[in-house]
């Protein structure tokens, strides 16, 4: 079977009706999505292609597009959140809608908010990516509390109004308290560490020899040794400490409670968690899959391996809190 007649079979299975049943025009849907266009972009093509639903996507950074969603509030014409991280999905959760138990009971309960308001679609790690032409393997941090030593002064690159950055600020200030998170970002600004936009960046930077290490998401690697082959100078550490710097967050969707296209924002959520949709982000985004029976890229150290922290997701949504304490130690203005 193409894998494009397979989308269209988990498509129309996620719709609920048969084929010959549906009516002629499926509908449309408006999908807000914090994740970027060039890494579900294609996905969500294809879920469209599949069914026929006229779908708009409004793409900006996660903190964005919460922030707007809470501006407009039962006005807004979103159907779907696609969140970059649990953090922006917490931030809304009064304007989600609780899900059905079936797309619900998809995903494991540490990938999913306690009330059902929203899932987690794909996983993505905590990682320091580091140049392999500038670091020997005996010289790597154990903790992101090691970057804070002189020797790593002006070494370091770190995108500090990046969402999944900001959740990870989140976590620390959820697991170690406010105190200790700000004498680490004080510390961590005293070695004068280059600022970038996003991860991507910072992972070409390390691959280029400009920086020695950098904060970032596992994905990232994979797509540039892909595109450049083995030789990229630059790997991924996976921190096994427990700690906020090995957490293992989730990109993750739930429906507004005003949506106008429910049952189209419903199969959409049914869709991304099909099969088809979880080996697009195992295989083609380097992600890790949430449902059963989806391997993940052999690239990639199993998920259970990872020793993350295993607080509940649905606790990182005080982005503001984090916000305010960023701007306080000058990290962000």
């Amino acid at each position: 079977m193409e894998a494009s007649d397979a989308a269209k079979q988990v498509a129309n299975s996620a719709m609920m009706a048969p084929l010959d049943t549906m009516m002629e025009d499926p509908g449309s849907l408006v999908v807000y999505s914090g994740r970027s266009e060039s890494l579900v972009g294609p996905i969500i093509e294809q879920f469209a292609e599949a069914t026929g639903i006229d779908v708009q996507v409004k793409y900006g950074s996660t903190f964005e597009i919460a922030a707007t969603l809470l501006e407009e509030g039962s006005n807004s014409p979103a159907d779907v959140f696609f969140a970059q991280d649990p953090g922006g999905l917490g931030a809304v959760s009064d304007l989600l809608a609780s899900l059905p138990g079936d797309v619900v009971l998809k995903v494991p309960e540490w990938a999913r908010s306690p009330d059902g308001s929203w899932v987690g679609i794909s996983g993505r790690a905590r990682v320091i990516v580091y140049s392999t032409e500038l670091v020997s393997e005996d010289e790597l941090p154990t903790s992101v509390m090691d970057l804070t030593d002189p020797k790593w002064k002006g070494r370091i690159g770190w995108p500090p109004t990046n969402a999944s950055f900001r959740t990870m600020v989140t976590a620390m200030r959820l697991m170690w308290g406010e105190d200790e998170t700000r004498q680490w970002l004080l510390d961590m600004q005293a070695n004068e560490p280059g600022i970038f936009p996003k991860n991507t960046p910072i992972v070409a930077a390390a691959g280029a020899g400009e920086v020695a290490v950098g904060l970032v998401n596992h994905y990232y690697l994979h797509r540039f040794i892909q595109e450049e082959g083995d030789d990229f100078a630059a790997r991924n550490l996976f921190l096994k400490n427990g700690g906020p710097d090995s957490l293992v967050m989730v990109a993750g969707a739930g429906v507004l409670n005003t949506s106008e296209n429910r049952q189209n924002a419903e199969a959409f959520m049914r869709f991304m968690l099909s099969k088809v949709a979880q080996q697009y982000f195992a295989g083609q985004t380097f992600e890790y899959p949430l449902v059963e029976g989806v391997k993940t890229h052999r690239l990639l150290p199993p998920i259970d391996t990872l020793n993350g922290p295993g607080i509940d997701l649905s606790q990182l949504s005080d982005l503001q809190g984090t916000d305010a304490l960023l701007r306080e130690t000058g990290v962000i203005p």
